[in-house]
């Protein structure tokens, strides 16, 4: 067993607070708090499920899902990787148009799972789509940034700094390798049709969000 925890890009820093990124993993933990309390009812509710979105119902849960999640694994997963790109992404675009490119980009990431499932029942959720997003724009915008991340291997465990194109390519090349073997999963996450949805919506239109008077901030090169 192995696997990669990305930390943050050792590259470059925002300039000033990253207050939308802060916000958006606010209302995800507060969000996950109120499933716990009122349960699978209030999930099923607010989740995404094909079926109804294809009969014309429950058009607002391709939005309300993005802040659902299936369990502490799956929100502490996604909000590792939404620390670990956002700051930088926000950074570039502005707090306006990073909000609305992350909420486009999980939409669009919604539709192409109901599109590939239409008839399905299963629940779709969790803010996966709009990370991936947020990641697509991450490699277009900073390729050759160092990535500080935590590498396990069994009980070997060890910081290092990897190129945010070799880190995220790995990552989208496994979301499309694990989309060819199956195409959804079944545990009421999101499917990984999603997540390549939400990336190619990232890498397409982040120089369409990026504000051309902002210059990106370096400050320094990642340690050595």
């Amino acid at each position: 067993m192995g696997g990669l925890i990305p930390l943050g890009d050792a590259s470059r820093r925002p300039r000033g607070t990253s207050a939308v990124t802060l916000v958006l993993i606010a209302v995800n933990v507060y969000v996950f708090l109120k499933e716990l309390t009122l349960g699978d009812r209030f999930v099923y509710a607010w989740s995404a499920v094909p079926v109804r979105i294809l009969h014309g119902h429950h058009a607002v849960t391709l939005v309300t899902s993005m802040f659902l999640h299936a369990g502490w694994l799956h929100i502490i997963g996604n909000m590792v990787f939404l620390w670990a790109f956002g700051p930088e992404i926000e950074d570039a675009m502005g707090h306006i148009r990073y909000l609305v490119f992350y909420l486009a980009g999980g939409i669009v990431a919604m539709l192409a799972q109901v599109l590939a499932t239409p008839y399905s029942h299963i629940p779709s959720l969790g803010a996966s789509g709009a990370i991936a997003a947020v990641m697509g724009a991450f490699i277009v915008a900073y390729p050759r940034d160092r990535i500080r991340t935590i590498v396990f291997i069994l009980i070997f465990v060890r910081i290092t700094f990897i190129p945010a194109a070799l880190l995220i390519g790995f990552w989208f090349l496994l979301q499309v390798f694990s989309f060819g073997a199956i195409t959804q999963t079944h545990t009421g996450g999101v499917a990984y049709v999603a997540h390549i949805a939400g990336f190619l919506f990232g890498v397409i239109l982040f120089r369409l969000f990026r504000d051309p008077t902002r210059t990106p901030w370096r400050p320094t090169m990642y340690p050595r």
